[in-house]
């Protein structure tokens, strides 16, 4: 009996260890994803100006799986010396319809008048009213 129960403590046992090397693995996993992708934005934040950032931010909430295959291969065209120029926000746009993907974006158009920022709604509302 005492053999029986040994050999039953040591599966229990290896079986707890497996399920905490898996636990471990993934945990590792998780964070070297997320260091990565915050090495990619360092790599990319020195390379994107105007709204290149608002244009990708978009095109991620509706084109997941394609911005981010493009930021992967943006930053690795960056760090292999492809791309020695600055990324503006529209040539990013431009990047991604010529891909086929319609970046939406939010605009507004503002108008500053006596040192005051007005929408263009204000402005018409002012000028009608």
């Amino acid at each position: 009996m005492s053999e029986t129960s040994d050999l039953e403590l040591e599966l229990i046992r290896q079986r707890k260890l497996m399920e905490m090397r898996k636990h471990l693995e993934s945990k590792a996993k998780d964070e070297s994803e997320k260091t990565r992708a915050m090495d990619q934005r360092k790599i990319l934040d020195r390379f994107f100006v105007d709204r290149a950032w608002e244009v990708l931010n978009a095109a991620k909430a509706q084109y997941p799986e394609v911005a981010n295959y493009i930021e992967n291969l943006l930053a690795k065209l960056i760090m292999e010396g492809k791309i020695k120029e600055k990324i503006s926000g529209e040539e990013l746009y431009g990047l991604f319809l010529r891909l086929g993907f319609r970046v939406k974006l939010s605009t507004r158009i503002q108008i500053v008048e006596h040192g005051k920022i007005k929408s263009l709604e204000e402005k018409i509302k002012e000028e009608t009213g």
